[in-house]
């Protein structure tokens, strides 16, 4: 391995985690989502895995077409700038109709009480939700729809850093050098989330928020939106 190659790899390798580290959107939707609709840690972290391998692969195939047709990295660097903008923007939207959907399910499920007078005279109060197990089944049947959203909107994020400063580079060296800087950058950002998933989620359980099961959706939705926000205006 040549010196320029050590220090690419070396690159790939801090640039995968630093660029999932400081992008909330990596991570944050993975576990508010998880923990609203109540997944294992398995189904969370598998989610987490999948979606973190179609937003590197998108850019990936996007770079490999790029040095393939001999097209310039800045006309590469546009098409990914617009990806990021509508990844940000579905980021956005999903988290709104999300959170809307949530504070609808917590209107529906909010308790209260009857008041049931026995033929004795004695009178005992009542408390339930009406929604409940109604809205139970039909969680179940669209149990598939929020992990399919999430990958979709993973697919078309970009890895703003991995085409110009890692593959074209790597890629005037040999396809071999290409290879294994994308490689080591793809595994570092995929292992980080997860590991940002699973450190997250068990702390998360850690905490008191038995009061506050019934917003989760409401604050999952928020989170997202928050994330989406942060990611548009702020850069992150």
């Amino acid at each position: 391995m040549t010196p320029e190659l050590s220090i690419l790899a070396v690159t790939a390798a801090s640039l995968g985690f630093v660029h999932t580290i400081t992008g909330p959107d990596h991570y944050l939707p993975f576990i508010v989502i998880g923990r609203a609709r109540n997944w294992k840690l398995r189904r969370t972290l598998t989610t987490a895995a999948i979606c973190g391998l179609g937003h590197v692969l998108s850019s990936i195939v996007l770079g490999l077409v790029g040095i393939a047709l001999g097209v310039a990295v800045g006309k590469l660097e546009i098409i990914e700038g617009f990806r990021g903008d509508l990844a940000a923007w579905l980021l956005i939207s999903f988290g709104l109709l999300y959170a809307a959907w949530g504070a609808r399910q917590a209107f529906l499920n909010r308790p209260h009480t009857h008041s049931h007078v026995h033929a004795d005279g004695t009178t005992h109060d009542h408390h339930h939700h009406h929604h409940k197990n109604h809205s139970h089944v039909h969680d179940e049947k669209k149990r598939g729809l929020t992990p399919w959203a999430l990958f979709v909107i993973f697919v078309l994020g970009p890895c703003e850093p991995l085409i110009p400063l890692l593959m074209y580079p790597a890629a005037r060296a040999n396809t071999g050098g290409l290879i294994l800087v994308t490689a080591i950058f793809s595994v570092v950002t995929i292992v980080t989330m997860v590991g940002m998933v699973f450190l997250a989620e068990r702390g998360v359980a850690l905490l008191p928020l038995k009061k506050m099961e019934r917003y989760a959706h409401t604050i999952a939705g928020m989170a997202i939106f928050s994330s989406g926000m942060a990611i548009r205006f702020l850069g992150l």
